[in-house]
């Protein structure tokens, strides 16, 4: 046996070796495969996979092959993952604790929703969207995004499961992974066209119009 003294480490607290975690407002520890948990769970990778997008960014910045359309994609992805960190708190919170939250840090509210509208709208008429679904993988910078997106599509399912078990009032949580899954599809759209790539579409055959019937 060794005789050197035991470490222990400040994060792993083992607190959570019985499959349970706490949440950031509530007393009572949960599963860590319960609803609550994959939601907030699935809000978490959704940050990791656009933190692999805006390392893209900077690895084309600081070679000089970022594109001048898509010089704000930076930051604008950056502010979206501190905007994830609040879906995740408002996910982490028992909903006997609301009263604890604070809007904008630790609850999403109608501003935020708003606020991705616009940057919708925007990036929207500025992209040629495509006609057909598209087969992710174009540009590693847009298979970062779409990943992103899918991502963030299963945190809103699972969003959806928990506020249809435990509905909260004024609630902006769905809406608004519902609006960042559609701006992130935009996104890669513009990240594919700002390094002059076509989106692939899913069809290895154009899809033919029917010809016009004949009375």
């Amino acid at each position: 046996m060794s005789d050197k003294p035991e470490r222990k480490s400040a994060v792993a607290t083992r607190r959570g070796d019985d499959g349970t975690t706490g949440l950031l407002f509530g007393s009572e520890r949960v599963f860590k495969d319960g609803a609550r948990t994959e939601a907030y769970g699935a809000v978490d990778e959704a940050i990791a996979a656009l933190g692999l997008a805006r390392a893209e960014l900077g690895l084309k910045a600081e070679d000089g092959t970022l594109p001048r359309t898509l010089a704000l994609l930076p930051d604008l992805i950056l502010r979206l993952q501190r905007e994830l960190f609040v879906v995740g708190a408002d996910l982490a919170t028992a909903p006997e604790s609301a009263d604890r939250q604070k809007p904008g840090e630790t609850r999403v509210t109608a501003a935020m929703v708003d606020a991705v509208d616009a940057v919708l709208a925007d990036t929207e008429a500025a992209v040629e969207l495509p006609r057909e679904f598209v087969v992710p993988g174009e540009t590693r910078l847009s298979a970062a995004l779409e990943l992103a997106r899918t991502i963030v599509r299963r945190a809103e399912r699972r969003a959806i499961s928990i506020r249809r078990a435990e509905p909260v009032a004024d609630d902006q949580v769905v809406p608004y992974l519902n609006r960042l899954a559609d701006l992130l599809w935009i996104l890669a759209r513009a990240a594919e066209q700002g390094e002059a790539r076509g989106a692939t579409p899913s069809r290895s055959q154009p899809r033919q119009r029917r010809p016009d019937s004949v009375e």
